[in-house]
């Protein structure tokens, strides 16, 4: 299973890069995640306990997580929960009007019915307001 979401934000890049990789305070910009706890942190990694809500759902996964500022990227593995093992990756792209932030899923699952329902029932709706919420956030006057 891929899925992707996309947004055009019109912010400088460092800017959006600041604010969505500082996953600690995620929590306070965006409504629907509950917490982000850090377990480990090793390097420039953390093995984060993320909680989101999905409408009044709750949701919880644990990953490792690494913001790689030259190559301007974030990246996260599942560990635990019915994602474990799915990487996503945010990638951002400057363009003349503002910078295109792409976040991608990828999910390999010994069921692909059960990860093509995760993906259009829980994934893409989180991520899809993730984006907007950072979208307004970031562009506030």
């Amino acid at each position: 299973m891929n899925c992707e979401n996309s947004i055009l934000i019109r912010a400088p890049l460092p800017d959006i890069y600041a604010a969505t990789s500082d996953l600690e305070r995620w929590p306070t910009v965006l409504p629907h995640y509950r917490w982000i706890r850090v377990l480990e942190r090793n390097g420039s990694a953390l093995i984060v306990n993320m909680a989101a809500r999905h409408g009044v759902l709750p949701i919880r996964w644990t990953s490792r997580f690494e913001a790689d500022a030259g190559a301007k990227e974030l990246r996260f593995h599942h560990l635990k929960a019915f994602t474990k093992g799915m990487d996503v990756k945010w990638t951002y792209t400057p363009t003349g009007e503002g910078v295109l932030v792409r976040i991608s899923h990828e999910l390999n699952h010994r069921f692909p019915w059960f990860a093509n329902l995760l993906a259009r029932y829980f994934i893409h709706p989180v991520a899809t307001r993730t984006l907007a919420t950072f979208k307004s956030h970031l562009e506030k006057p």
